[in-house]
C-alpha cells in the first residue's frame, strides 16, 4: 500500500481506501461472511480508511454495523468516514434534516452502529444541502464534544463545496469521478487542491462499468442500477459502454479495473480513491492498480480521448 497526507489534518491515508456501500445490500444480496472476509482482507492489505454512510443498508442490516463489528479491538488502527442526510432515500422516505439537533441524532446513531465513540470524518450526504449553516453549526458542536474529528461534504457541485467551506473548516470533499465521468477534473478537483481540501473519489469504477464485465445485453436487479435497464438511462449506459471499449484499447492488455484506478491516481488533486469491493477477489483487482506500469503516453492517450480524439 502507498500512503499520502490528508490535507489540513495531517492524517496518513492509503491512496486506495475502501468504500463500504456495497456491503449494505443495496447492490444485491450480501453474504455477511464474504463481506467480513473482504473487510479483513482490506485491513491485511494496509487499507486504513473506510467510507460508509448511515443510508448504506437495507432492513437486513447496514454497512456501518458490519464495519463496527469487524473493527472491534482495532478501531484505533483505522480512519472511519461516514455520512448523514440521506437516511431512507432508497425507500422513498428520507428523514429531513431541519435543525442541528437532527444531525447530532444521526451522529449518535452512527456512533452506536459503528461501536465507537468518535468518527474521524463526518460528511454531509446531501449533494445540494442549501444554505450550509445548519450543518456547519452541527459539525462545530460535534467537534467540541469530541464526537467527530473533521467534517466534509459529498457533492459534485463546485458552488456547494465553496459555500460549505466559506468558514474555512471543510476538511474533505467526496466526489464522483472516473474515466467515463471526468467533469470534476476541470472544476471541483483543482479547487479542492488549491484550498488544501482532501478529495475522496467515489465511483472511480463508474458503478462497475470500468471493470469491463458488462455487455450491451446486461441487465440489473440491484436497487442502485436497476434504472439502467430502460429509457434514457439505458441509452446512457450503452453510450458509456462504448467508451469503456475505447478505454480497453488504450489499456492494451492491462486489467481494465486497475487501469481505470491508476489513471485517477496520476492526478495530483486526488487524495484517495474509495472504490467498493464485495469480495476479496474484487479488492485484489483494485489493489493491482498500485503496481500497474504507467507512462506519459497513457496520459496523452486519455487526454486525446477526453478531447474527442
Amino acid at each position: 500500500m502507498r500512503y499520502t497526507t490528508f490535507p489540513s489534518t495531517g492524517w496518513q491515508v492509503p491512496v486506495i481506501g475502501m468504500g463500504c456501500w456495497g456491503l449494505g445490500g443495496q447492490w444485491g444480496q450480501t453474504d455477511v461472511a464474504v463481506a467480513v472476509a473482504t473487510l479483513e482482507h482490506a485491513l491485511a492489505a494496509g487499507i486504513t480508511l473506510f467510507d460508509t454512510a448511515d443510508a448504506y443498508g437495507t432492513e437486513l442490516g447496514t454497512s456501518e454495523s458490519l464495519l463496527g463489528r469487524t473493527l472491534l479491538g482495532r478501531r484505533h488502527q483505522v480512519l472511519i468516514a461516514t455520512k448523514a442526510g440521506a437516511w431512507g432515500v432508497r425507500q422513498g422516505a428520507r428523514v429531513a434534516i431541519t435543525h442541528p439537533c437532527h444531525v447530532a441524532l444521526c451522529c449518535d446513531a452512527s456512533l452506536h452502529r459503528l461501536r465507537t465513540d468518535y468518527i474521524d470524518l463526518y460528511q454531509c450526504h446531501l449533494g445540494d444541502c442549501g444554505e450550509p449553516e445548519l450543518w456547519l453549526e452541527a459539525f462545530a458542536r460535534l467537534q467540541r464534544q469530541g464526537k467527530i474529528r473533521a467534517f466534509g461534504i459529498s457533492t459534485d457541485r463546485l458552488d456547494v463545496a465553496q459555500a460549505f467551506h466559506r468558514q474555512g473548516g471543510c476538511a474533505a470533499v467526496q466526489l464522483d469521478c472516473s474515466l467515463v465521468n471526468r467533469g470534476a477534473s476541470s472544476g471541483l478537483l483543482p479547487w479542492c487542491a488549491a484550498q488544501h481540501i482532501a478529495t475522496l473519489i467515489r465511483g472511480p469504477l463508474a458503478q462497475g462499468l470500468l471493470t469491463g464485465k458488462f455487455t450491451p445485453a446486461s441487465t440489473f436487479t440491484d436497487q442502485v442500477r436497476q434504472g439502467w435497464n430502460s429509457g434514457a438511462s439505458r441509452a446512457a449506459f450503452l453510450e458509456r459502454l462504448a467508451l469503456v471499449e475505447r478505454l480497453r484499447a488504450i489499456a492494451a492488455g492491462r486489467p481494465l479495473t486497475a487501469f481505470a484506478l491508476r489513471a485517477l491516481l496520476a492526478d495530483p488533486a486526488v487524495t484517495t480513491l474509495i472504490p467498493g469491493a464485495r469480495s476479496p477477489a474484487q479488492l485484489d483487482d483494485q489493489l493491482a492498480a498500485l503496481d500497474l506500469p504507467w507512462s506519459a503516453a497513457d496520459d496523452q492517450a486519455l487526454a486525446a480521448l477526453a478531447g474527442g480524439g
